[in-house]
């Protein structure tokens, strides 16, 4: 009978020590279920920030119809040599709403002379090819926007592959999300001389 109290009074500290056990295999378990739940979580926020960067016209929000926004004419000089050649160019620039195209004309001044600063700098031979117009209205797009934040870059990374300027491959730079009352940029008059 002796041996039976020694067994009873050995018992208590195994189940004590099986407890701590079940309790830190459990604690394991969960901690490893909501780090999965986390990065599960955020490889989703990746993706959905993946998707705004190729479809950047897709993280603004429309408020209603698009309002266009028509510049006046311009007539350019372009970089050909010798300097015969010019180019007479018509934009409009679709803008998210109405209220839009209030803050894009305090800075039309600024964005139509760094528009001809743009094509006057190209040949009439690229401005020949569809791929020279297409890459005229992103730099365009882009000028456009820089008095209202400007493009993130890593968005025109995304871009790379239709004819964006490149940016650096290891750059990991984001900026947060900028309303841009700019859409796109339309010709509606395209003359090369």
């Amino acid at each position: 009978m002796a041996t039976k109290p020694a067994e009873a009074a050995a018992a208590p500290p195994k189940s004590k020590k099986m407890l701590v056990i079940v309790v830190a295999i459990v604690l394991i378990v969960v901690l490893a279920a909501l780090g999965t739940i986390l990065y599960v979580n955020k490889q989703r926020a990746a993706a959905a920030l993946g998707d705004e960067e190729e479809h950047p016209v897709a993280r603004q929000v429309q408020t209603g119809p698009p309002t266009y926004l028509p510049l006046d004419n311009m007539v350019v000089n372009l970089s050909d040599p010798g300097g015969e050649r010019v180019a007479q160019i018509g934009i409009t620039l679709e803008l998210q709403n109405a209220a839009a195209a209030e803050r894009v004309k305090q800075y039309l001044p600024t964005i139509r002379s760094g528009v001809l600063l743009l094509v006057s700098q190209r040949t009439s031979e690229d401005l020949l090819k569809i791929e020279g117009k297409e890459k005229l209205a992103r730099d365009i797009l882009r000028e456009a926007s820089e008095p209202f934040g400007g493009i993130d870059e890593d968005v025109e990374e995304a871009d790379n592959g239709k004819g964006a300027t490149a940016a650096k491959p290891n750059r990991k730079r984001r900026r947060a999300p900028v309303d841009q009352p700019v859409q796109r940029v339309l010709f509606s008059s395209f003359i090369v001389q």
